[in-house]
């Protein structure tokens, strides 16, 4: 039996385009010699596409693809992610299914049995988890068919008291079928293999799985779909970051020795790569092509530059130098420095007038106090009048460019500087923002040395460092880390060897700035705890506030 994985990139609710791919698939793995071609979780609506499946229409819309996609399936048959509904009056209405085509029509539904119900998962909101096991069975071959997170409680502390594969095995099973729906943080392509690697050594199967691509707002899926042997060796492993197809005889992967790991690539390449896919699918799927930023010749606003050329094409990347008073000569000159470097269109605009227009108009109201933060908020919110007034006009989208440890510490103005469409950075922290810096040079230098290397400052007061009102960064990001990552309390991150006073500070600065990330716009997440979605807290709280 061959059997062809293939990992594609769909969008959310657009049935007639994904069915288009999926077809497209079918007939290009029939012409292979396939006699199966598996497709990933909810490929027919795209995922997670979260309060759609609450309208009749999406689900009736889904079905009907789906039937559509059966009528093609002769001489080859099919396996594709839908929402199916629940026939039980008690319940959810809706299971997360996987559809078997065959012979021109749906042969078997199966269901989801985990529903993942953390971080950025919202499962149980939507679906009934499976109670009933069957395997699917094509050319004397018995299929364990199941659904991303229906593999993974296998590890220590397993987080449900069922395991499906378990159940599955009763029915003696010859290979097992997994479709995903996984996406991406830099450390998820370990743990994924990880995962597979205790499936096929435990229940000696081999394992084919395949998994979403591309973006989905601020969700990325890498790819990486993967094949193994019955003794948890890697076959094969399907493209990163991309679409792919491939064609696997079953004989030659039972008979195949493997490989015992994935390729490894460096973290800085992996959030590289993750970005320029997340910056390129929004735009595509939102239908816009070009984007606008504020270039001010730091380090955050070059990396979203040099990313964003990449994505979008170097001509399509408007950059805009918003000089004030407090600028340095040499900001402008890098600024247009890494212009030049990437050929990308640009125009400077001095903030200087109206930023005294403005201090005019306030000053019989300001009651003779001395300037302060205040006046810094207003050159961050005149950059960003002017840079939506550009977009609107223009039809682009304002990239922001702040950064993780900025984010997470309130170092950002409301309505200024923490405007825009799409957070690129904002799930990385600064240190890993200078060793992007660092991978985007890796073959020339297109950011220029002196941004990398200069001392941060938002240059909005004379002399203005990044290090006057925080501490440095190396120490800030790995603070940070612990306790938005990692989520440890104050007691054991001093007990790492930090101080007392400084952890309390940082921590404090986390919580009373929830508020702004409310406001925030949408964050390409790169890590396993991101701002948005996947980390929801209370603004009015008091825990270490």
């Amino acid at each position: 039996m061959k059997i062809a994985l293939a990992q594609l990139n769909f969008h959310i609710g657009n049935f007639d385009q994904n069915k288009e791919k999926i077809l497209k698939a079918i007939e290009q793995s029939k012409a292979l010699g396939a006699d199966l071609v598996v497709f990933s979780e909810l490929a027919i609506t795209g995922y997670p596409p979260r309060d759609f499946l609450e309208f009749d229409d999406f689900i009736d819309q889904s079905k009907h693809a789906v039937e559509e996609i059966a009528s093609v399936c002769t001489g080859i048959s099919a396996i594709v992610g839908m929402p199916a509904t629940n026939p039980n009056p008690k319940g959810k209405r809706l299971y997360n299914s996987a559809a078997f085509l065959s012979e021109g029509k749906v042969q078997k539904i199966i269901h989801k049995t985990l529903l993942p119900n953390y971080d950025i998962f919202d499962e149980y909101r939507y679906f009934e988890p499976n109670t009933v096991f069957e395997l699917v069975e094509l050319h004397d071959r018995k299929i364990a068919l199941t659904i991303c997170e229906d593999i993974w409680n296998v590890e220590k502390n397993p987080l449900y008291t069922v395991n499906p594969m378990e159940e599955l095995m009763k029915l003696n099973p010859d290979l097992m079928i997994n479709i995903a729906a996984s996406p991406f943080n830099y450390e998820q392509a370990e743990r994924r293999f990880q995962v597979l690697n205790h499936n096929t050594e435990k229940y000696h199967l081999p394992l084919f799985y395949v998994n979403h691509v591309g973006a989905q707002t601020e969700l990325l899926f890498d790819g990486g779909s993967m094949v193994m042997n019955a003794k948890g060796k890697v076959v094969d492993v399907l493209n990163y970051f991309k679409e792919d197809l491939k064609v696997y005889d079953l004989k030659d992967v039972e008979q195949s020795k493997g490989t015992s790991s994935i390729t490894k690539v460096s973290k800085s390449a992996l959030i590289h790569d993750a970005l320029v896919m997340g910056i390129r699918n929004y735009f595509q799927k939102l239908g816009f092509s070009k984007a606008i930023l504020g270039l001010s010749g730091g380090i955050d606003s070059a990396v979203t530059a040099a990313l964003a050329a990449e994505a979008l094409g170097a001509e399509n990347v408007y950059n805009v130098l918003l000089p004030s008073p407090f600028s340095t000569e040499h900001s402008l000159k890098d600024a247009k420095e890494l212009v030049q470097n990437l050929k990308m269109p640009s125009d400077v605009i001095s903030i200087s007038d109206a930023f005294e227009s403005f201090n005019e108009t306030l000053h019989p109201f300001f009651k003779g106090l001395l300037f302060d933060v205040t006046e810094e908020n207003i050159q961050a919110r005149i950059r960003g009048v002017i840079l939506m007034a550009l977009s609107n006009k223009f039809g682009y989208i304002l990239l922001n460019t702040s950064n993780k440890s900025e984010a997470a510490v309130g170092y950002g103005t409301l309505y200024g500087d923490m405007n825009g469409g799409l957070s690129v950075l904002g799930d990385v922290y600064k240190t890993d923002v200078f060793e992007l810096a660092r991978y985007i040079n890796r073959n020339k230098e297109i950011i220029p040395e002196n941004i990398i290397t200069k001392p941060p400052s938002a240059e909005l007061r004379p002399d203005q460092k990044d290090s006057d009102s925080l501490p440095e960064y190396d120490i800030l990001d790995r603070i940070l880390y612990l306790y938005i990552e990692k989520r440890k309390g104050p007691a054991e991150i001093i007990a790492e060897g930090y101080d007392q006073q400084l952890v309390n500070r940082i921590l404090k600065l986390v919580n009373i700035n929830e508020y702004k990330r409310y406001q925030t716009p949408p964050i390409l997440r790169v890590s396993d705890k991101a701002f948005g979605m996947g980390r929801r807290m209370p603004i009015v709280a008091k825990y270490l506030s």
